[in-house]
């Protein structure tokens, strides 16, 4: 007990040398649905903060394409920042929004398995060699900057390959949120047995002994969804500020992607008005699993204040991330929403509708292609993937 104590001070101690870049203040700081005070609980604030994936820059990996890039330094940052966001989805899924992670505590095996799908490794399901080269359907070349919805939509297929985590990756079209829509891919029924196999077997690989799979229990699927935003022409309008700082206190945030031009961060909470957000911008080692499956996670981790900035400084390209776990929380957001959100507001943020709109076409939930490969070969799988989306695209217009 003694041991455990001591070791809980010695990350106090740390923390507290980063504590004087907060202010004084009787503001309230929200991280991710979380209050914090920081006259009273500076050090859970910062333990809180810690608890978060934090993905970088990294250099020495395996050539993305065999031939590509071996680091993602000044091009990776909104990848970086997508990654964190879905991270934290997944340790909401298996762990729970108010799990802490300590520096030399023993995690749970969910803890290094969510580590190791965003391991610097082409067969990882969300490596950066897997959302760079699924990034080449949406438009973009090997080593090119990312925007919010992009990043959006490459974690949307790649999600489709991911069995364990089993997510139901829904990114709204302009700005638009369709709860017919969300209800009717996350309640989609269980996969035949033998498209199961044959996914299964993709997946193996991606994911690491990939056993007992989550995706064919029956039910509701977790929900992460991302909403792609422009709240204004070249700055953010002052109009929806009020509006975007609510969907940090909401239990269902997962903070937003955005920054500025060409800087991505990840943004976790604020405090009065000013932005916190974890940074990309730093360039660390490639870091692999060891023999037991375990990651050696110290650099996983950002064990200082975050940074922070003026919200008027954002750039109004923004993507908003929640994630639901249960029906009842996306009922609930639903509610917070029209109480919060789209309260009284001439200009709304978004706008979140029962029925699918009848001039759009017809919505049907994302399915993974019946494809039998192994993970390394996962990119090039997804190419059939492509060619069912261009054949729906003709047939809707």
């Amino acid at each position: 007990m003694e041991a455990v104590l001591s070791r809980y001070e010695n990350q106090i101690t740390i923390l507290s040398d980063y504590l004087e870049e907060f202010p004084e203040t009787d503001e309230p700081v929200w991280i991710l649905g979380r209050q914090h005070h920081l006259n009273t609980d500076k050090s859970k604030l910062l333990l809180d903060i810690s608890a978060r994936l934090w993905f970088t820059y990294r250099r020495k990996f395996s050539p993305i394409g065999g031939t590509g890039p071996s680091s993602d330094t000044g091009w990776g940052c909104m990848l970086r920042c997508g990654q964190m966001m879905l991270a934290q989805a997944l340790i909401c899924r298996h762990l729970g929004r108010d799990w802490q992670w300590e520096k030399h505590k023993k995690q749970p095996e969910e803890y290094h398995r969510i580590l190791r799908c965003f391991l610097d490794r082409k067969d990882c399901c969300y490596s950066i060699h897997q959302m760079a080269q699924m990034g080449v359907g949406e438009g973009k070349s090997i080593g090119e900057w990312f925007g919010p919805n992009t990043v959006a939509q490459v974690l949307k297929k790649l999600a489709l390959f991911d069995e364990w985590n089993s997510l139901a990756v829904y990114v709204s079209m302009d700005n638009t949120v369709v709860i017919e829509d969300i209800k009717k891919m996350c309640w989609s029924p269980a996969q035949s047995s033998s498209v199961a196999h044959s996914s299964a077997h993709v997946h193996r690989s991606a994911l690491g002994q990939n056993k007992n799979t989550a995706g064919l229990c029956p039910g509701w699927k977790p929900l992460l969804l991302i909403i792609p935003l422009r709240l204004g022409i070249n700055h953010i309008n002052p109009v929806y500020i009020d509006a975007f700082k609510e969907c940090f206190k909401m239990p269902q945030s997962l903070g937003a992607l955005g920054g500025k031009p060409n800087n991505a961060y990840y943004f976790i909470g604020f405090l009065g008005n000013e932005l916190i957000y974890l940074d990309p911008h730093t360039t660390q080692s490639f870091v692999d699993s060891e023999e037991n499956g375990t990651v050696d996670d110290k650099s996983f981790h950002c064990q200082q204040a975050p940074h922070r900035m003026k919200i008027m400084n954002l750039d109004p390209s923004v993507a908003l991330g929640f994630f639901c776990k249960e029906e009842c929380d996306f009922d609930n957001w639903c509610s917070l929403v029209q109480k919060e959100i789209l309260k009284q507001q001439s200009l709304r943020m978004f706008e979140l509708v029962q029925k699918h709109p009848p001039h759009w076409p017809p919505f049907i939930p994302p399915t993974k292609p019946e494809v039998t490969t192994t993970g390394a070969e996962l990119i090039e799988s997804t190419d059939k993937l492509f060619e069912l989306e261009e054949e729906f695209e003709i047939l809707s217009v």
